[in-house]
């Protein structure tokens, strides 16, 4: 996974997943790949949101 994205194309990817998760029709195989990608993607998006809030707290601290 790709740990240079932006929060808005990590969100949009995390968007892309939960919908072909959510799909009937998906095999269980795959279902588990595309579930271990959400979960970075999630981890990922905390993080970034994280580190956003304490730029922002920081800076109005100033």
């Amino acid at each position: 996974m790709k740990t240079d994205l932006t929060y808005d194309d990590a969100y949009s990817q995390l968007e892309k997943l939960v919908a072909q998760i959510e799909d009937d029709s998906i095999q269980l195989d795959t279902l588990a790949e595309k579930v271990k990608q959400a979960n970075e993607l999630i981890i990922m998006c905390e993080l970034k949101l994280h580190k956003i809030e304490s730029d922002v707290d920081k800076a109005a601290a100033k």
